[in-house]
């Protein structure tokens, strides 16, 4: 068969499994199978198709993904991160394009705990977008902020995209985690400079809002108590790593266990909020 006609039968039966409503997932399942059934010789390859599932599914390397991703999952369902924003937004409630400013350092912040880009992006979306519309800012100011943070998510550690690179290419995933702290922190500087750069250049992108500040203790507390231990797992992680003292997964998963505890420690930590966490790291990790 031509490689075009086959081509074209692929993107129909693709086309059909979609427009009837069955999930993109499962409709690009059955294009695979397909696939393999015309390219790879039949029933020969739907065996090799399996195969190779479960040849990518029980890779070593890729282990330390699930718990990445639950970091970020523990953080997000039961309200830690919510935490953390709040406190961070006490600390530069007077810079230029607050709200901007504080989806790029939550993020940042949130990228050193959390492996799932998609969790972060979505939480930040889903929480900080409708109040900056809402004050009146530019929709490339809200949007553009949160957007963007998905980039350092995917650079700074732990990233499971950055251990499924290494796990592909064969380089090593400790050094590949490390190397991207500096690139993502310096990515999120110059994010954090050009949205104050332009607030000031242009005010009307995004408006002032009158806004009572914490002066004194109570300002930098709630930073020092719901931050910093993020920010101290996050060294831990990266050290035992860069240290050789633990493999990425055994690093990954003392993370886990490490976020956990601190959700414990905060009385945030139900079984409820667990369940959520556990079925959406599932959920993240399995395709």
């Amino acid at each position: 068969m031509a490689w075009w006609l086959a081509a074209t039968v692929l993107f129909g039966a693709f086309t059909a499994l979609f427009a009837v409503g069955l999930p993109a997932a499962f409709a690009f399942l059955g294009i695979n199978i397909v696939g393999a059934w015309i390219w790879l010789g039949q029933d020969a390859g739907l065996v090799q198709m399996i195969r190779n599932g479960v040849a990518s599914i029980a890779s070593f390397p890729l282990t330390p993904i699930p718990f990445f991703v639950l970091m970020g999952e523990v953080l997000f369902h039961t309200g830690v991160a919510l935490k953390a924003i709040d406190a961070i937004d006490r600390v530069i409630w007077r810079v230029p394009g607050r709200l901007s400013v504080v989806a790029v350092v939550a993020g940042t912040v949130f990228s050193a705990i959390s492996g799932s880009t998609i969790a972060t992006t979505a939480l930040l979306g889903s929480l900080l977008l409708p109040e900056m519309l809402r004050r009146g800012y530019h929709p490339n100011m809200a949007m553009g902020p949160i957007m963007a943070i998905g980039g350092v998510d995917m650079l700074i550690p732990p990233s499971a995209l950055t251990v499924l690179l290494g796990s592909l290419s064969g380089i090593s995933i400790s050094r590949l985690l490390v190397a991207g702290i500096v690139p993502g922190v310096l990515l999120s500087g110059a994010f954090v400079g050009y949205i104050v750069a332009r607030a000031l250049l242009n005010p009307r992108l995004a408006p002032a809002f009158a806004h009572e500040g914490v002066a004194g203790w109570a300002r930098w507390q709630p930073l020092l108590v719901y931050v910093l231990p993020l920010v101290l797992i996050f060294v831990v992680v990266v050290l035992a790593m860069s240290a050789g003292w633990a493999t990425p997964t055994e690093s990954a998963a003392v993370g886990a266990i490490a976020t956990v505890l601190v959700a414990w420690l905060y009385r945030s930590l139900t079984w409820p909020g667990l369940m959520r966490a556990l079925l959406g790291t599932a959920g993240i990790s399995a395709p």
